[in-house]
């Protein structure tokens, strides 16, 4: 694989061939590993991503599979996700029509009907980058017309199916918690994603995607606190932490990948002084704090008294603000996550997906296709 960005790991002594060694590695134990895989093989054709942690399959969990496997050129393994991901998550009537039910059991049972809106946007950016890739082949493997029918799904859910809701609020173009919901989840904005969905989606919805990406960068700023740059998991529009599952934090688990998205943004796509300043903040607040030390937040920084759930996403998310941050300790952050293993065991699905985009990212291997 050619390096195409700059890999940040030389800022520490790391080389390009040890940075993509350590990034086969980790790809070969998430797919592999008889220990510690998380890919489980259903149908001959087809294979998921298991939550360790909850025993199910995720749209979230899905589409990360499949951009891992469009970013390390493995089409028979993207191939056999997508497969199961059309065959037991895609709804084919009902409001949802055009959606994918975001948890199923490994058999494809619907623990859920509804959407998680990140599923969405994650395949089509992985679809989009396959097609780019490997060319498009029939039915559901032409993956171009899949992507575009996704998002066609997403912002014109209202007129497309009756009583379904769209994904996107469609006068301040930002993506809702869930279709129903009329507030958003900071983390699940991916204005990188929006910039290329504005070059490949249906023509006549370009022009949202467009300010929909500069609105996301807004949003990410104006939701993130002045002083850690925290942002809560959940967020009215105005920016407002909403408390959905936990009254007395809002930094927590979906919340990390806020960091990992604003890199991705600058590595792709350029600087943008208010995301820096949001990467620098979060940097500046958790300088001298340990991973075994790392609780769950108010997001003005009170500590509470619930250990996180995934310090090695918090591990993984801080280094990647490194590519955005002008934050003095930003090397400590990547010499930190050089010498952070992969996590085992029960939780390590979450932490080991973000600490593979992460490595990918830092190391320069994260491409648009």
């Amino acid at each position: 694989m050619n390096r195409k960005y700059p890999n940040m790991f030389t800022r520490i002594g790391i080389d390009d061939e040890a940075v993509y060694e350590r990034i086969s590695t980790c790809f070969e134990t998430i797919f592999s590993d008889p220990e510690e895989n998380f890919f489980h093989e259903t149908d001959p054709d087809s294979a998921c991503m298991v939550d360790t942690g909850n025993i199910d399959a995720r749209t979230e969990g899905m589409s990360y599979g499949m951009m891992m496997c469009v970013q390390m050129d493995r089409k028979d393994l993207f191939d056999r996700l997508w497969q199961f991901s059309k065959r037991y998550m895609y709804q084919e009537d009902g409001k949802y029509t055009g959606y994918f039910a975001w948890s199923v059991d490994l058999n494809g049972k619907h623990n859920f009907e509804g959407p998680a809106p990140d599923g969405e946007e994650y395949f089509a950016m992985a679809l989009f980058m396959a097609a780019a890739r490997w060319g498009n082949g029939d039915g559901i493997f032409d993956y171009d017309a899949q992507a575009k029918d996704i998002l066609r799904h997403c912002l014109h859910q209202d007129e497309l199916v009756p009583g379904g809701r769209a994904m996107w609020d469609p006068d301040n173009h930002l993506i809702r918690f869930v279709p129903e919901a009329d507030y958003s989840d900071p983390s699940y904005h991916l204005p990188h994603f929006y910039q290329v969905f504005a070059e490949r989606a249906d023509e006549a919805d370009r022009g949202f995607w467009k300010q929909a990406a500069e609105d996301s960068r807004a949003y990410i700023a104006l939701s993130a606190h002045p002083k850690t740059g925290m942002c809560a998991e959940y967020a009215a529009y105005d920016g407002t932490p909403i408390f959905r599952f936990h009254k007395n934090f809002g930094f927590y688990s979906d919340a990390y990948r806020v960091a990992m998205n604003i890199a991705l943004d600058t590595l792709w796509f350029g600087r943008r002084d208010e995301t820096a300043a949001v990467a620098t903040q979060l940097q500046d607040f958790f300088h001298g704090i340990s991973a075994e030390d790392y609780m769950a937040y108010q997001i003005d920084g009170t500590p509470t008294d619930v250990p996180a759930m995934h310090p090695v996403a918090i591990t993984a998310t801080l280094a990647a603000a490194s590519i955005a941050s002008d934050s003095p300790y930003a090397e400590d952050y990547l010499r930190t996550f050089w010498n952070t293993p992969m996590r085992k065991g029960e939780r390590r699905y979450y932490d080991n997906c973000l600490y593979f985009f992460c490595l990918m990212m830092l190391g320069g291997f994260y491409q648009v296709y």
